[in-house]
């Protein structure tokens, strides 16, 4: 059984808000990603219960709407803290490296090691569901700290055959192989995009954040000029591109080779 509470914390980079899920087996229950700390939103979460037992907290990474709720819900249920490392505002009892399983009643769930998004990032398999936090979310692509690392994730889950997907932010998506095609197909036609800008005469991030993500919301440029490093690390290391990274957007040269 898997139940979704969605935390009041809603944003430009949070969507509705994030979701924290409670699956159960049995009369037990593991929390995953219980997010920031909200009274209001750790007490639905324990409401959420109904009597049963919880018996940990579980987080796919340890940003800030995400992880924080975790060691102090753990301490108030008596339950262990379960996350690939420390990060901001949060220390797991048990380290989960990749194929680790936490049980809960007579299931399980599996870790999937998916850097890319941050380089702690999980996902937890739970038969055919993947939990996704930050890896993928519904209706929106994700930001990401390592463009080779996160398409590499993304090629991984993709051979996992899960059929559907549960995701940090946004609503459950059922056609998983599909989803992942298209965050694969757009990462690369992203690449191609941030290419072809270059080649047409962009000679800094600021110029090419003009040109492919043109548009978009004067809140979220900051986020695209840090998303476009990122992708020009990668095209670097690939030999498609050159650049030289500057303190600031139009002082970082780049060129096409």
């Amino acid at each position: 059984m898997i139940e979704r509470i969605l935390a009041p914390n809603p944003s430009l980079y949070t969507g509705p808000g994030t979701n924290t899920y409670l699956l159960a087996s049995e009369s037990e229950v593991l929390i995953l990603d219980p997010g920031p700390v909200i009274d209001e939103h750790a007490a639905a979460i324990t409401a959420a219960l109904r009597g049963r037992t919880p018996v940990g907290v579980v987080v796919t990474h340890t940003h800030p709407d995400h992880a924080p709720l975790a060691n102090p819900l753990a301490r108030a249920l008596g339950v262990a803290v379960y996350g690939f490392g420390p990060g901001p505002e949060f220390v797991p009892d048990v380290a989960l490296a990749d194929g680790a399983t936490v049980q809960f009643g007579e299931k399980e769930i599996l870790a999937v090691h998916t850097p890319g998004h941050t380089d702690d990032h999980l996902c937890f398999r739970l038969g055919d569901t993947l939990f996704t936090g930050d890896h993928i979310m519904e209706g929106s692509t994700v930001l990401i700290e390592d463009a080779a690392a996160y398409l590499d994730s993304l090629y991984l889950v993709a051979d996992l055959g899960v059929t559907r997907l549960e995701p940090g932010h946004g609503a459950a998506m059922s056609d998983a192989g599909a989803v992942i095609t298209e965050y694969i197909d757009h990462r690369l036609e992203r690449e191609r995009q941030i290419v072809d800008s270059i080649e047409g005469g962009a000679g800094t991030i600021g110029e090419v954040v003009d040109i492919v993500y043109s548009g978009i919301p004067a809140g979220l440029r900051r986020a695209a000029v840090q998303q476009v490093a990122v992708q020009l690390t990668k095209l670097s290391r690939d030999g498609a591109v050159l650049f030289t990274l500057g303190t600031a957007e139009d002082e970082t040269e780049v060129r096409s080779i």
